[in-house]
């Protein structure tokens, strides 16, 4: 790489000790300005065609946007074509702007008011470039030189919308505002609305555009309140944002230009736009909403905006992106799953209306995601995310000492194949090496159980399968369970004692069967088994056999 310092400025910030945006907190959203029927389509390798617009132009409507940019109709026949759809078929609200833009040159300015013949309350939004770079580069104009255009332009259109009779609303950008003087960005802006003469029932917009993000985002923040201290009759201004993406923070920028002062937020969903993107107006408004903000939006079915997106812009959504990426709420750290496995239950106990979860700032269905893939297992997974999938999808909740056994178990595994393991085969793998053992030498069939010859005993006879016969077996106890136990130990000649139970029903109902997860003491260590079935002391004395046949597979059967 070359010398930075031998190639590139730093970006020039300006003195400003006075700022307030520091000290002040979002309390309520931005009026929100989807552009991805116009800045998000451009930046396409295949810009849509009119059924994917007006598929997309349905599901903005059904997100509850108020503005909408829906073309450039001045430039092509496909633009012109589609803002018409929008008028005359696309059934917007009343409350619904129209958003249309154009180049502050007369002939677009007529095709421009034509595409918007009968439109309700639409957008004007005419722009010209103000950066010193392209005054200088492209233009090869002064400032007084660019100044004319912007301000012949909004005579024209002021002219033409007077004479069309309609109820329009203007907007005016000083393109590349990121990279133009702050004396000028505010003198050609109140030129503008010198000319336009907004009023509190119907503002100018003014739209502040990080064409080119240059800046860090407290910079950008100080750009924006010097312009809202600085623009005349603040009051009928609404001043927008339109941030881009290059050096990664247009979120964060937006969030600090809102406390700076704007009003307004231009973007896409999930980012779409030229190079690295526009502002992500999915990730503000759910920025938004995980503090207490109603955001305006509805977002509440996450996958089907996803799917809108992916389908009409031929762009796939990363697995990391915030809010809906497929992994976003999905933890593998063995701690982390632990931790969430911990809040779920902390939170099912209290019964507060606030969501906290460690490591999830959102509850998944608030977006219309499930609980489903908070957890998944690999190589990195603690027993906290094993025993929370076997919880959530199966009902199944493990002692303690039995999750860090079958930790042990799932992990070699995964070691092994270095994969992720799906919650249908831990499931299957519980169930075969604890409960239904295919492979098991011993098996339950049948019990019965009857007084003891001393008081308070029991006698228990059962039936159990040891290989390919059936045996009866016998032994005494307080009840089922020790009796059961000492019956087993005298068949098989090694002595066991319960050191651990738990049981739980499955479902509810007089149909529900439980589980019971019996922990056996043995000469050689401790051995896990657990029991399904409808009656609770069968499903005990099932868990009994289950870990007997873990027993005879640690060697401790002759």
């Amino acid at each position: 790489m070359p010398s930075a310092s031998a190639k590139y400025r730093p970006y020039s910030t300006i003195d400003m000790s006075d700022r307030t945006w520091p000290a002040k907190t979002i309390l309520q959203p931005p009026v929100w300005c989807s552009v991805d029927l116009r800045d998000g389509n451009q930046a396409l390798v295949d810009p849509m065609g009119q059924e994917k617009k007006e598929r997309f132009f349905r599901l903005l409507k059904a997100m509850n946007f108020k503005e909408i940019e829906i073309g450039f109709p001045s430039a092509s026949q496909t633009d012109f074509d589609f803002t018409r759809w929008c008028v005359e078929k696309g059934e917007a609200a009343d409350d619904v702007s129209l958003q249309v833009l154009v180049q502050c040159r007369p002939e677009l300015i007529a095709r421009t008011f034509e595409s918007l013949e009968g439109a309700k309350r639409p957008i004007v939004h005419f722009y010209n470039s103000t950066s010193e770079l392209q005054r200088r580069v492209v233009f090869a104009k002064d400032r007084e030189g660019i100044r004319r255009i912007a301000t012949d332009a909004a005579k024209l259109i002021v002219d033409t919308a007077a004479k069309a009779g309609g109820d329009y609303r203007f907007e005016y950008s000083p393109e590349s505002f990121s990279g133009t003087e702050l004396d000028f960005a505010v003198e050609i802006c109140n030129a503008v609305a010198e000319i336009v003469r907004p009023t509190p029932e119907n503002k100018l917009i003014v739209n502040l555009p990080a064409t080119v993000e240059m800046s860090t985002p407290n910079v950008h923040a100080d750009h924006i309140e010097w312009m809202c201290r600085n623009l005349d009759n603040r009051e009928n201004l609404v001043v927008s944002l339109h941030p881009h993406n290059d050096r990664g923070t247009a979120v964060a920028a937006t969030e600090l230009g809102l406390l700076a002062g704007a009003d307004r937020v231009e973007g896409t969903l999930f980012g779409n736009g030229e190079r690295t993107g526009n502002v992500d107006i999915v990730t503000l408004a759910l920025n938004l909403f995980t503090q207490g903000i109603d955001p305006g939006l509805d977002i509440s079915d996450i996958n089907a905006i996803k799917d809108v997106y992916e389908y009409c812009n031929k762009l796939e959504i990363p697995e990391r992106h915030p809010y809906v990426g497929e992994l976003v709420y999905t933890a593998f750290s063995g701690s982390h799953q632990d931790a969430i496995n911990k809040g779920m239950k902390a939170k099912a106990v209290a019964n507060s209306p606030f969501w906290e979860v460690p490591y999830l700032p959102i509850d998944p269905k608030d977006v219309g995601r499930s609980y489903e893939a908070i957890i998944r297992i690999n190589s990195q997974s603690g027993k906290g995310g094993i025993a929370y999938v076997l919880q959530a999808d199966y009902g199944l909740n493990l002692p303690r000492n039995l999750q860090i056994e079958f930790r042990e178990s799932i992990q070699k595994v995964t070691d092994e194949e270095g994969v992720e393991m799906p919650a249908k085969r831990i499931h299957e793998r519980f169930m075969a090496d604890y409960v239904d053992q295919p492979a098991g030498r011993l098996a339950y069939v049948e019990h019965i159980t009857k007084a003891g010859s001393e008081r308070g005993s029991r006698t228990v006879e059962a039936t159990i399968r040891d290989g390919n016969r059936d045996v009866v077996i016998e032994g005494r106890g307080t009840g089922a369970i020790d009796g059961f136990i000492d019956a087993l130990s005298r068949h098989l000649g090694v002595e066991m004692t319960v050191a651990d139970y738990s049981e739980h029903s499955l479902q509810r109902g007089s149909n529900a069967k439980a589980i019971a997860y019996m922990e056996i003491e043995h000469p050689g260590g401790r051995a896990f088994g657990a029991g399904i079935d409808q009656n609770a002391t069968t499903s005990s004395l099932r868990a009994i056999v289950a870990a007997a046949n873990r027993v005879i597979g640690l060697g401790s059967a002759g």
